[in-house]
This record gives structure tokens, C-alpha cells and sequence, in this order.
């Protein structure tokens, strides 16, 4: 199978090094000056994405509250997404994105004042979901527009690097979070410092020109919403992926938003404590290693492939991590499911944004985001209160069965050739 338009007559590439490969992708000097800011910017979201929900866990002791915290924040994706991918295609994309950079940067400023006075829960609720709905609104447009950075035949590259700012900002700041509250820092003033962190990536967004590239829908009203569905049904390797990544999401990411209760319960450590912000920054530096395998010694393994082994691999780890009893060998097998969760998921979404033309990426990928991280939040709605009833170690063994279907049902390779793009 080949996912990758042919090469010939095209004009040379401004770099010399391997084609799609992340060294080839950070060549390019405005998805470098974006990559930075983006990196940057969300150091401080995942130590905010830390704090919160362990600051809620350990004041209600209810995985069942954090989960509702976690939809608070990520269920806007489910709603707010593809409409989002329309009205980014109605204005500037590069004046609509710092507009929302900057109501994210106000609202984590709110948060952090309810926080600094134990202010009531539906505050922090309402807080939390307006930030939400920013993201949601923001998220398809920025990653539909970032990959246009670079040329097509280094898509690849970008895309791997994008995971691995993402993933090593997960571990950089919850690692920077954990220093900080030794340091006496507390969990409003990390807040603080996330809404400082979004003016690095506006800064960047004032340096580079965000290519306006848009599509011309020729429906209208709803037909217009779901014009992003019906190019995701037209080509199968399209809605293959994003069944798949809804599933995995569903039943098997579940641990994601809920591990302050996973870790809580499974291995007795506090959320707010130094051992719980290492054990997640772990978790995080596997999920690093994952993405930069992606992008470096996998860059041109046969993705299909990764994504069976991958799931496999997620399996085998996360059963693992629910049947330890001590916070010591956790480590080690956090680092492993970081490690296969993004190894997986990025080999995934590689292959989904090779298989969209570029005037499609406003329209498809709000879907992609729905699937990733909207419903997740769906899955810990429905797992925070079994955690409560019977504890986490039965829904990490289920989820752990449901990804080795996933590997057989996610095989790519089963497809016929016209269901990708280069085929058509």
C-alpha cells in the first residue's frame, strides 16, 4: 500500500534531508517559529491539565467529579468542532487563532483566582468549560492550518513533530509542576503561569504568515456541517481510522482523564503529591518517546503495521499497570503505555492527514478531534462511577482486551487500494 503522492516533477525541496522524516519538517522556518510557541505554550496547559483535576480529586476524594471536570474541558470537541471548522473557514485563520489564544489566556487567569480562594466547584466547572470551548473551537483550525507549514512530502515529519511537542510539554509540565510546588508554588499560581505561557505562542503567531487556504462548500445549512462526514465516508481509510479512534478512546483511553483516581486508588498516592506529578510525567515521557519514534527510526516503517503492533503493545502495558499493587513498578509500565498509546496514535492520525487534500483539513479534521478527545470524555463519564463502585483494575483489564480487537480490526492493509487518497 502506498500513501504518498507521487514525487515526480515536483520542485526540489528547500532542505536536504529525508523527505517526510522531523528533521526534514523543523527545516522550515515558520512551522519551527509555531512549533516552538506551540511547545512552550502548552508546557503550561499540561500543568494546569495536571493541577486541576488532582486539586478536585483530592478536595471531593470522587472520580466521578474529575470525569465531569475532564468533559468539562474536552467534551466541547464532541459538540463545538465541526462547527468550528466552519467558522474558522469565515474568517482570517491567522486573526481567528490568535483570538483564541487569548480568551484561553483569560479564562485560565479566572480559574486561577477561583482557585486561589477554594471557590465553589460549579465555578470552576463553568470556568473550565468556557476554556473548553475555546479549545474546541481552536483546536481543528490550528492543526488543520500548522501542516501547511511545510511541504506535502514532509507532512509526515510535521505531523510527528506536532505529537512530540505535545508529548514533551506533557512531560516537561508536570515535571516543572512537581518542582514548583517543593518550591512552596501553589496550584493558582500554576494557573498564572499557564495563562503567561499562551503569550509564546501568539508571539509566534505574529512572526509567521498562517497559510488562509479554505474550502469552497457547495452545500449549505446542514449538508454544509456534515460535509467533513461525507468525505470521511467516501474514502474508507477515513472512517476506518476514525471508528477506530473513537473506540480506542472510548473504552480504552479512559486512564487518561481519570489517572489522579487510578493512581489514588490503585497505589495509594495522594494526587496533589510529588510522587503522583513523577509517576504522570513518566506516563508522559513514554507518550514522548512514542511520538519520536513516529518521526525517526519508524518514519517510514509501514504505518499499518506500527498501528497493529502498537495496539498490541498498549494492551500488554495497560494490563499491566492495572494489576500492580505499587507505585514502583508503576513507573516503568507507565512509561511502557505512554510509549504505545502515542506510538499508536500518531501513526494513526499520519496516515489520516495524508489521506486529506489540503482545502479538506478545516472540514475533516474537526471530526479526528472528536473521536481523540472529545470521546474520551464520554468514556470517563461512563468509568468514573464504576471506578467509584468497584475500584479502577476491572476497567483497565477491560479496556486492555478491547485494544487487542482493535488490532485486528484496525488493519489497514485489509482495505483496497482506491480507499486512499492517492489512489483516487
Amino acid at each position: 500500500m502506498s500513501n504518498s503522492p507521487d514525487n515526480a516533477d515536483l520542485p526540489p525541496l528547500p532542505h536536504a534531508h529525508r523527505p517526510g522524516t522531523a528533521r526534514a519538517a523543523f527545516a522550515y522556518r515558520d512551522y519551527r517559529l509555531v512549533w516552538t510557541g506551540m511547545l512552550l505554550s502548552n508546557i503550561g496547559t499540561w500543568m494546569q491539565n495536571l493541577a486541576l483535576p488532582a486539586y478536585i480529586d483530592d478536595r471531593t476524594g470522587s472520580a466521578k467529579i474529575v470525569s465531569l471536570l475532564v468533559f468539562a474541558q474536552l467534551g466541547p470537541l464532541l459538540l463545538l468542532a465541526i462547527p468550528g471548522g466552519i467558522i474558522a473557514n469565515r474568517f482570517n485563520l491567522q486573526r481567528y487563532l490568535l483570538f483564541m489564544q487569548w480568551v484561553q489566556l483569560v479564562f485560565s487567569l479566572v480559574l486561577a483566582a477561583i482557585v486561589s480562594v477554594d471557590g465553589p466547584i460549579w465555578a470552576l466547572f463553568l470556568t473550565q468549560t468556557s476554556i473548553g470551548v475555546a479549545n474546541a473551537l481552536n483546536a481543528p483550525a490550528f492543526q488543520a492550518s500548522v501542516p501547511m507549514l511545510v511541504d506535502r512530502r514532509d507532512l509526515a515529519g510535521a505531523i510527528s513533530l506536532n505529537s512530540t511537542q505535545l508529548n514533551g510539554s506533557r512531560v516537561a509540565g508536570p515535571a516543572i509542576a512537581a518542582l514548583l510546588a517543593i518550591w512552596g508554588v501553589s496550584t493558582a499560581q500554576i494557573f498564572i503561569i499557564n495563562a503567561v505561557t499562551y503569550l509564546f505562542l501568539i508571539i509566534a503567531l505574529f512572526m509567521v504568515q498562517i497559510p488562509d487556504i479554505r474550502s469552497k462548500p457547495t452545500e449549505t445549512g446542514w449538508r454544509r456541517a456534515l460535509s467533513g462526514v461525507n468525505i470521511a465516508v467516501s474514502r474508507p481509510v477515513l472512517s476506518r481510522l476514525l471508528v477506530s479512534m473513537t473506540l480506542f478512546s472510548l473504552f480504552c483511553l479512559v486512564y487518561v482523564g481519570l489517572f489522579s483516581s487510578v493512581a489514588r486508588l490503585n497505589f495509594g498516592i495522594s494526587p496533589v503529591g510529588s510522587t503522583y506529578r513523577w509517576l504522570y510525567a513518566t506516563w508522559g515521557l513514554g507518550a514522548l518517546s512514542g511520538a519520536l519514534a513516529t518521526g525517526t527510526f519508524l518514519a517510514h516503517k509501514h504505518r499499518p503495521t506500527v498501528i497493529r503492533f502498537g495496539f498490541i503493545g498498549f494492551a500488554v502495558a495497560l494490563a499491566a499497570f492495572g494489576l500492580v499493587r505499587s507505585v514502583v513498578p508503576a513507573f516503568p509500565i507507565g512509561f511502557v503505555l505512554g510509549l504505545f498509546y502515542f506510538m499508536t496514535a500518531n501513526a494513526m492520525v499520519t496516515i489520516f492527514q495524508q489521506n486529506l487534500r489540503d482545502n479538506e483539513r478545516v472540514t475533516v479534521m474537526p471530526l479526528w478531534f472528536m473521536s481523540f478527545g472529545g470521546t474520551v470524555t464520554i468514556g470517563g463519564l461512563l468509568a468514573g462511577p464504576i471506578i467509584d463502585a468497584v475500584g479502577a483494575r476491572w476497567v483497565l483489564a477491560f479496556g486492555a482486551v478491547f485494544a487487542l480487537f482493535l488490532s485486528w480490526w484496525c488493519n489497514l492493509d485489509r482495505l483496497p487500494s482506491s480507499s486512499f487518497l492517492d489512489a483516487d
